[in-house]
């Protein structure tokens, strides 16, 4: 069996022209990889077609071909909907080599010499947007500079996001960077043929032409991918990552990019706040206001006896308010009954280790803040009473996801939009569905009130207060 290390295949081959696979060049592989995440790459000082159907435009100078992971950034574009963000990349990566034949006076070749680039800190940057129109005045920009100057100056602050991505960055002027921009391609791409119609896979890491011959009793470890009219002999093991780029007798015709048959991506899927009609949210805000009057004046007649409980015991105050957010990030003094001691801060700085809850938030079985009184009113839910004021004066709803301080709302800025797209809520999602199971909480926290504004409706809102009813029983019972 002949083995064929990646060393020996991955390094382009001599030619006037770029090497190309699957008749693509890198250029042209960089911009059909980002076509499979539905988006185009538009660049400074040279037009293209701008694509209707994209989900997303990437704004890049004219020389910089970029990798990095979408994840972190599909979150902010489906949440905060900015018109650009601008994406820092920085990464430490190795530069590749170059190989050169030297030859003495006479022309007649003497030895292969390979000069290595080193190891150096790449940084770039590039922009994400949907709108067509920013992505024409980029790439109508004279220069680099001038395209980052238009853009700051056309987009105000409060409607351009920045994000710091770790990722890498090639320069296309530069034969190593081509090469290990294509390598890493590998790594970062296991389906090409999403948008390569010519890439067929062989195996489980393969992946070659369809002009290309691969020997029966051939074996591709990990990514090798192999271009046009190359044979691969019977028997061959091949270890990548490893190219084996077009015979340039046999390159194929360069080939577009299908984008109306791209699937949709995580992008394209990810959720977004339901909005209500204008009609629903007026029912809404007027059943808050009848329930929280009918709530208060059933309850009202107990309020002097829970008071005078709190003043025997720990004294003034008899109210705990504390900021917390609303919709649109406003704050105000969320109102409860104080079932904690007075110095419940400084014990919780003693305390912090038993933290059972994970995220933001403190939780305790037994948390010795709570006073004989508190805990009562805790387990009965009584301290929450005061929060149908808070109803009342518009800040917060019946229903709506937990309302908490900007400090802790800071965790997640993704969850942080959804949550404060509508009014925090007495009781919601996680307040009847939450298991307390440990290392969870948090996690349980994010998901259902992401998944209370994705399904907001009226019907939603009945189904949590019918089961806030039995859960406030069993706490009742439990006391």
């Amino acid at each position: 069996m002949t083995v064929v290390s990646a060393q020996t295949v991955s390094a382009a081959p001599a030619a006037e022209r770029p090497p190309t696979l699957w008749g693509l060049g890198p250029v042209q592989l960089h911009d059909h990889y980002w076509a499979c995440r539905g988006i185009q790459v538009v660049r400074q000082g040279q037009r293209s077609n701008l694509v209707a159907g994209t989900e997303l435009y990437m704004l890049t100078d004219a020389q910089t071909l970029v990798l990095f992971r979408t994840r972190s950034l599909i979150d902010v574009l489906s949440w905060l909907k900015p018109d650009v963000c601008i994406v820092r990349l920085s990464s430490d990566q190795e530069r590749g080599y170059q190989e050169s034949a030297l030859t003495d006076e006479q022309g007649h070749f003497q030895r292969f010499q390979r000069s290595y680039g080193g190891s150096e800190s790449h940084t770039g940057r590039v922009a994400l947007t949907r709108s067509p129109r920013i992505a024409r005045e980029w790439e109508k920009a004279p220069d680099a500079n001038a395209a980052w100057r238009l853009l700051r100056k056309q987009i105000g602050r409060d409607r351009r996001e920045t994000r710091q991505v770790a990722g890498r960055v090639y320069d296309q002027r530069f034969d190593p960077d081509l090469a290990g921009f294509v390598r890493d391609l590998m790594v970062f791409w296991p389906a090409p043929d999403a948008t390569i119609a010519r890439a067929r896979r062989v195996g489980a890491g393969g992946w070659t032409d369809r002009d290309a011959h691969i020997g029966a009793r051939c074996r591709l470890v990990g990514p090798v991918w192999i271009g046009a009219g190359r044979t691969v002999p019977d028997g061959t093991r091949i270890v990548g990552p490893a190219i084996l780029w077009d015979d340039p007798s046999h390159r194929p015709p360069d080939t577009e990019i299908p984008w109306e048959e791209i699937e949709p991506t995580e992008l394209a899927r990810s959720s977004h706040p339901k909005q209500l009609s204008s009609l629903t949210r007026a029912v809404k805000r007027l059943f808050d206001i009848v329930f929280a009057l009918l709530v208060l004046a059933i309850t009202l007649p107990f309020y002097p006896l829970v008071m005078l409980g709190i003043l025997l015991e720990d004294g003034r105050p008899v109210f705990f308010r504390h900021k917390r957010e609303t919709i649109g990030g406003r704050e105000f003094y969320c109102i409860k009954f104080r079932s904690m001691r007075k110095d419940a801060d400084e014990i919780k700085k003693q305390i912090l280790e038993k933290n059972q809850a994970d995220g933001p938030q403190f939780f305790m079985e037994n948390d010795p803040r709570l006073t004989r009184v508190g805990r009562i009113l805790r387990k009965a839910n009584i301290d929450e009473l005061p929060q149908f004021i808070n109803v009342l004066q518009g800040d917060m709803a019946v229903v709506g996801p937990r309302p908490s301080p900007r400090a802790e709302n800071q965790f997640c800025p993704p969850w942080r939009e959804a949550r404060l797209s509508v009014r925090p809520g007495i009781t919601g999602l996680w307040q009847v569905k939450r298991t307390r199971m440990f290392g969870r909480d948090f996690q349980e926290w994010i998901k259902y009130d992401i998944e209370y504004v994705e399904n907001l409706s009226l019907w939603l809102d009945a189904t949590i207060i019918i089961r806030t009813f039995f859960v406030l029983l069993r706490g009742v019972f439990r006391t």
